[in-house]
């Protein structure tokens, strides 16, 4: 026996999310309700210098009213390739266009809430494109050395969890398998 949902109904749908609201009945008998974010998907970029420098954005986010240091990343368009949408939140948000791009894994950022997927590239061969901020963007790039990163997230200086999620893959499974 499976995982049944009994009832599903739509409690919000807005730009950028939903708000869905189930009944669930598990294998056992026992049924609670769940909310449930609904999110298209995101692609999320760790974009290497030639020099080996990492580029992040500084960008201010409002539900946590601060400006915090991440890796560039945005939302799918509906049916949107991950790829395609990780080429140009790059662009958009950096001013850089990568000559290769990599797919190092795929994330759920938040399960327990959120049907979010988010899909992690490395980019790499950069060369200058032409930043296009959207309007409710207030972001400034940044880049660090690798080492600078890391230390940064161990003070936790780098408090989003995607970044350190991919920072912290990228140094372990692909700068130190190399």
């Amino acid at each position: 026996m499976q995982v049944k949902v009994v009832s599903s109904e739509q409690v919000y749908e807005g730009k950028a999310v939903s708000l869905r609201k189930e009944l669930i009945e598990l294998p056992s008998g026992k049924r609670f309700t769940r909310e449930i974010v609904v999110h298209s998907g995101a692609s999320a970029i760790i974009p290497i210098t030639s020099k080996g420098k990492v580029i992040f954005v500084r960008q201010y986010r409002h539900p946590i009213s601060e400006y915090i240091f991440e890796i560039p990343a945005g939302t799918l368009r509906p049916g949107e390739d991950p790829e395609v949408c990780a080429r140009r939140e790059l662009e958009e948000e950096t001013g850089y266009v990568a000559d290769e791009l990599l797919h190092l894994l795929t994330i759920y950022p938040c399960p327990g809430y959120s049907s979010e997927r988010l899909y992690v590239y490395l980019a790499r061969g950069l060369r200058r494109g032409a930043q296009s901020l959207e309007m409710d963007e207030d972001l400034s790039v940044v880049e660090l050395g690798l080492e600078e990163a890391l230390e940064s997230i161990r003070r936790g200086e780098i408090k989003d969890a995607k970044t350190i999620a991919a920072i912290l893959y990228y140094y372990n499974f692909v700068v130190k398998c190399w």
